[in-house]
């Protein structure tokens, strides 16, 4: 057999000892297949590489994680490592963009499935998958296939699963009798584990049916309590372990405080019928969440046996920048930058960043890609790839990405309420002012005088009236920056929140489909009251936050009329060490069912490197999202890598950033960016 490759061959350098290749005519058996298995995510897997020229077929010992380029080039070519590194690239490109190529690189997974998935295959089967950046064609593909198929016990089932949504297209065209198939997201949908974040902890376990059962329990929850429930809601206090009874994402927004409270999180499908059954339900455990797990551990434990009632942990001690409550005027979005959350809020700084850089660009669009990744000296002939720029010299990249931003994103446009309107309003009432400092004095002590005087805080902060002239402000700042607008959202943005240790997702309020002066003013001081909920003020607390240095500005936003939605962050929450994919959740209605978790979004993986992307979960949705949609999410999955370079606190560029999302036709509103703190 002939091709293309230019890689050399030395069969000599084939280590018999660490490697089993199955030559024609043998077959791989379920025995063998678990002395060469290693494991990831719960699944036992085998590498595998079809030599064309050789016509071998090699099944590689995976327990210690080998690269099968790094197996190629020692086991198959007698290339020494360093020979590898100082030509990866082009050794990459060679066997997996190369139509020609001489190998065939592949993984092969066993799964056990009740039931089978889709009823379309057996209850034990075996999946064939190659990486998610190959080029195959349909053609081979086809041919790899039915050469594994060839190779392996006939007892086993063995089925294609499309790494990436330009195979799935390829493989929607082969019938289904010649080559049987299972899609990432059907496994997904089946899989009875999910780690969402690793860590274990010892408290008292609480099983609940329902969110209705959750609400009518006479007992709150604690902060030792371990809370087990279909899906957790995004209002519960600080506590020391979740377990979701059913699939969640990891983007809502308990899931990201849980990361930020660095508890054990993990979906258990089943977990709650397993906890009745072994009698935990109201006990004391040990909880463990491994990353490689394959199932949460739950193991009985004593609490404390001298008596004595556990103590919360010391409070972290977050550092907050002071509020400026000097006189500050209502702001267009357009005219703040990053420096301005001191008056204005985090959330607002952020977004009148984003809008000079869609206007002026920024000299560190390229940071995450110019970096080292050794032993590449950079990824930037990737990002010139992508952008089909020959050569991609640094100032032909600058303006093309800036180019890219410019034709496909935008920030609606709004205006900022600062921190000092909300203390003239404050300052207002005489009756309203000693609420806030009657509150402001009490301290946190876990009793219900704390919650009394948040909620007395907050009625009348939601019952006062706007003075006059703070009413006319608000009026004319609408009437000239947010003309023609008919409905508006009304956000918080406080200088308490996405924050190192701290990240407030979902804490505040934010009121959307807001129409009319009156209704934007009674949105405004909700957004305020919301600073003072008993829920926001235990966990300032908790986080060492004092409630003097926390201020609630406003942004009064017009509100697109968008198709689809959703929150992306810029890294795989669920592989840490992935720096390749960015990972969007998509909800055909709206951002709010995403962060909410209570609706089961879309969940894909956006390669930023070498492009493509993969469905992950379809979630609630029936069908996946269509081609040119697909093609928009890979160009704001490379904007969101543009602006975790401008953003990145440091040279490494390597902090993701967490940005929701709205598509309308070919354009995208960026809603919100944020730091997205990394679980573990």
């Amino acid at each position: 057999m002939t091709n293309g490759s230019t890689l050399r061959s030395n069969r000599s350098g084939r280590n018999e000892a660490t490697t089993r290749p199955r030559l024609s005519g043998e077959n791989l058996t379920l025995q063998e297949f678990s002395r060469l298995a290693g494991n990831v995510g719960g699944y036992p897997y085998v590498k595998i590489v079809l030599d064309r020229t050789d016509s071998v077929l090699h099944f590689i010992d995976s327990a210690d994680g080998t690269l099968h380029v790094r197996y190629i080039a020692s086991e198959i070519l007698g290339m020494s490592i360093e020979e590898l590194a100082r030509d990866l690239d082009s050794f990459n490109d060679e066997v997996y963009r190369n139509p020609d190529r001489r190998f065939y690189l592949g993984t092969l997974a066993l799964h056990t499935r009740r039931g089978g998935v889709g009823g379309r295959v057996a209850d034990t089967f075996m999946s064939l998958e190659t990486v998610d950046v190959d080029t195959m064609s349909q053609d081979m593909l086809r041919s790899f296939y039915h050469r594994v198929r060839d190779h392996i016990d006939p007892s086993l089932p063995l089925v294609l699963k499309p790494a990436n949504h330009r195979q799935e297209g390829y493989v929607a065209r082969i019938p289904e009798t010649e080559i049987p198939r299972v899609l990432s997201h059907e496994l997904y949908s089946t899989a009875s584990f999910v780690p969402l974040n690793p860590g274990a902890a010892h408290g008292r376990l609480r099983v609940f049916r329902s969110e209705e059962e959750y609400r009518a329990s006479p007992e709150p929850l604690e902060w030792h309590d371990i809370v087990a429930m279909p899906r957790v809601p995004e209002d519960i206090p600080r506590v020391s372990g979740i377990i979701h009874t059913e699939h969640t994402t990891p983007l809502s927004h308990i899931n990201v405080m849980a990361a930020g409270w660095r508890i054990p999180n993990a979906v258990g499908i089943g977990a709650a019928d397993r906890i009745a059954r072994a009698g935990l339900d109201g006990r004391w455990i040990h909880y463990r969440v491994d990353a490689d797990g394959s199932d949460l551990l739950l193991e009985a434990a004593q609490p404390r046996r001298d008596g004595v009632r556990p103590t919360p942990p010391p409070a972290e001690r977050i550092t907050v920048d002071r509020p400026d409550l000097s006189p500050s005027p209502i702001t267009p979005l357009s005219e703040l930058r990053a420096g301005d959350h001191v008056r204005f809020g985090t959330k607002a700084a952020n977004l009148g960043e984003v809008i000079h850089l869609l206007q002026h660009g920024s000299p560190r669009w390229l940071g995450y890609y110019r970096v080292p990744r050794p032993p590449r000296d950079n990824l930037l002939h990737y990002l010139a790839r992508q952008l089909d720029i020959p050569g991609g010299a640094d100032g032909e990249l600058t303006t093309a990405v800036q180019l890219l931003v410019k034709e496909h994103a935008e920030v609606p446009r709004g205006i900022v309420l600062p921190f000092s309107l909300q203390q003239r309003f404050l300052d207002s009432s005489a009756e309203l002012r000693a609420a806030v400092d009657r509150l402001d004095s009490a301290g946190v002590d876990g009793t219900s005088r704390i919650e009394h005087l948040c909620r007395e805080a907050q009625q009348l902060i939601r019952a006062t009236p706007l003075p006059d002239p703070i009413r006319s402000e608000i009026d004319r700042a609408i009437d000239r920056h947010l003309y023609g607008a008919p409905v508006q959202v009304v956000r918080s943005s406080s200088n308490a929140e996405d924050l190192p240790g701290f990240s407030a997702a979902g804490l505040y309020e934010s009121v959307a489909h807001v129409s009319g002066a009156d209704a934007v003013l009674d949105a405004v001081r909700e957004v305020w009251a919301s600073l003072f909920s008993p829920r926001a003020v235990l966990l300032r607390h908790q986080a060492g936050i004092p409630m003097d240095h926390c201020r609630m500005g406003v942004i009064v936003q017009e509100q697109v009329g968008a198709t689809t939605g959703g929150v992306l962050v810029t890294c795989n929450p669920l592989s840490p060490q992935d720096f390749r994919n960015v990972y969007l959740n998509i909800s055909p209605h709206s951002v709010a069912e995403v962060v909410s978790g209570q609706g089961a979004p879309l969940q894909y993986l956006c390669n930023t490197v070498e492009g493509g992307s993969r469905t992950v979960s379809l979630g609630a949705a029936t069908a996946d999202l269509d081609s040119a949609t697909k093609d928009l999410l890979g160009r704001l999955a490379l904007i969101s890598r543009l602006l975790q370079s401008h953003f990145s606190p440091d040279e490494s560029y390597a902090a993701p950033v967490d940005i929701e999302w709205a598509i309308e036709g070919d354009r995208v509103s960026l809603l919100q960016l944020r730091p997205f703190r990394v679980a573990g």
